[in-house]
């Protein structure tokens, strides 16, 4: 035998042994066909949808209805035979906030109703008021003075009305091929200059409007306003886009402390009863008064604070074999904002992960490590609830304002973490997963979604989105995945907006979802090695601090 034939033979040899290890990734099509058939055909999960808009409807962190809700679903993961459901304290974190009763219309020069949703955390007007509209017309704190004396018992129109454009383009939308290949060809992401870094002129300039708009609001507090209107910077056509109140601290504040949601130091500040407008309505009103019109409105706001005690986070398992002692997690945030029913943020999400939950279970699968959904709570106000159970369970990484910093803690939980799976993106139908940069999650990603590619769902990309849960587990050093998903009509109509309401659920992309959730949540379960990781997270330096959310 020759030397280049013995060389060409040991070569072959070691192809033999080191492929199948490459390609060894086990999908049992079996079981992935059972998933899609319950899941397509028996699905519960637009019955779960309207219970918790429908009936429960927003699910403002720290409110009643939270507790109320998040009682149901905790039912309903055991009615299903899931173990261990329960709720999972947190905190305390903030007060709770209903909207009781809520009217408003113009009376003068003309009468008219106007679409209109207070801020969350906004106090009452206790009882009707009456009173004139003034436009704040000011850009400086010159500006401001000409508006002294003049404002006492008055509604303060706060904000420049909008130039509003036709709907030349359908608002709904799904990923392009061409979109979907950008995402799959992109390369790793590079950190952006923290906020506040000296080097950030546009963040400079948000910092200079932000410390303007809180001595505009704390003027017209001075001045005796009664109430405060504003517009969103998106929306139309009767969409309000809202969310929470805020009081006039200076810029350099932490965010942790502006909010009367959850800073005891924000609560006992005084605050104006704040109410966001359609722009139709506010342009009308702001029209009226640069033409000499007299404008008035009658408001009556009637809402109900509850103390500050903790919260939860719902909690329920399929228990595993014999790797029980691992775990393998799917979820989405279970909180929301309050001007519509909260269904594509995140009842959807929630939804989803339920159903995978109910799937599985009704399959009688048997999974070797136990597979637990977690439904998180006060997502909205920074993920607490997930970053909460992540520290209690696997890791503890102080947080300042929003964003994890200094070194990771393990505790024994850590090494006994597979991964996780986060649905909070809308209504859109699973397009493929956001790696996070876990390079060695692509060839096991790619085997898991071949079942799904004539369901549209085959695109990896090596590209983190952030904003949502999964950022909790990343920032610990856990596999964290959030879906792809189509944004459908997300941003310009649904998210925090009065209209995130059933109807704007597309049932056939939600059953979707579910289906792969519950086939990645099962595959992870039976996979001989636990789910490969990343290197832990190092301290943030100058250039990478505030990135990991």
């Amino acid at each position: 035998m020759t030397r280049r034939s013995f060389c060409l033979i040991v070569m072959l040899l070691a192809l033999v042994v080191v492929l199948p290890a490459q390609v060894a990734e086990k999908v049992d099509t079996a079981i992935i066909n059972k998933i899609k058939d319950e899941g397509l055909n028996r699905s519960h999960i637009m019955e779960t949808l309207s219970w918790l808009t429908d009936v429960y409807g927003p699910r403002l962190a720290w409110s009643p209805e939270y507790n109320q809700a998040a009682e149901w679903a905790r039912a309903k993961l055991a009615e299903w035979g899931l173990e261990n459901a329960r709720l999972e304290k947190f905190g305390p974190v903030g007060r709770g906030w209903t909207l009781k009763r809520l009217s408003a219309n113009v009376i003068e020069p003309r009468a008219y109703p106007l679409i209109i949703y207070p801020k969350a955390w906004s106090p009452g007007t206790r009882g009707t008021v009456r009173a004139p509209v003034v436009y704040l017309d000011a850009k400086t704190d010159d500006e401001l003075q000409k508006y002294k004396g003049k404002l006492k018992g008055t509604v303060v129109l706060m904000v420049p009305p909008r130039d509003l454009q036709a709907m030349w383009n359908a608002p709904a939308r799904r990923y392009s091929d061409g979109e979907l290949l950008q995402m799959a060809n992109a390369g790793p992401q590079e950190r952006q200059a923290p906020p506040g870094m000296p080097d950030s002129a546009a963040m400079v300039r948000f910092r200079e409007t932000q410390a303007f708009n809180a001595r505009k609001l704390q003027f017209i507090m001075d001045e005796g306003a009664v109430a405060q209107f504003e517009i969103a910077s998106k929306g139309d056509g009767g969409t309000i886009f809202v969310s929470g109140a805020t009081v006039p601290f200076p810029a350099n504040t932490p965010q942790s402390e502006r909010f009367p949601a959850y800073s005891p130091k924000a609560e006992k500040a005084r605050m104006l009863p704040q109410f966001v407008l359609t722009p139709e309505h506010y342009n009308r009103m702001v029209r009226q008064l640069q033409k000499g019109q007299n404008v008035r409105v009658e408001l009556n706001l009637e809402v109900e604070f509850t103390k500050a005690d903790s919260t939860y986070n719902i909690i329920a398992e399929l228990p595993g074999t014999d790797l029980k002692d691992e775990i393998v997690m799917v979820g989405g945030h279970f909180d929301s904002w309050h001007a519509g029913t909260s269904a594509t943020d995140n009842a959807t999400g929630s939804a989803v992960a339920m159903e995978a939950m109910r799937i599985l279970k009704v399959l009688g699968v048997q999974p070797r490590r136990t597979i637990r959904i977690g439904l998180w709570g006060s997502e909205e106000q920074g993920l607490i609830g997930a970053r909460a159970y992540v520290s209690k369970h696997f890791a503890e990484r102080e947080v300042s304002g929003f964003a994890p910093v200094g070194p990771v803690k393990l505790k024994p939980g850590h090494e006994k973490f597979s991964v996780y799976f986060n649905h909070d993106n809308g209504t859109g139908k699973v397009r493929g997963v956001y790696m996070q940069g876990n390079e060695a999650a692509r060839p096991i990603f790619r085997a898991w979604l071949a079942p799904f590619a004539e369901m549209g769902a085959s695109t990896l990309t090596i590209q983190n989105t952030g904003g949502t849960d999964h950022l909790a587990f990343d920032a610990v050093g856990l596999p964290g995945f959030q879906f792809i998903q189509d944004p459908i009509e997300y941003s310009p109509r649904t998210h925090h907006s009065s209209m995130d309401v059933y109807d704007r659920v597309q049932a056939d992309d939600v059953k979707q979802a579910a289906i792969i959730m519950a086939a990645f949540a099962y595959n992870a379960a039976m996979r001989d090695e636990l789910f490969p990781r990343k290197p832990l997270p190092q301290p943030p330096t100058a250039r990478t601090s505030g990135s990991n959310y």
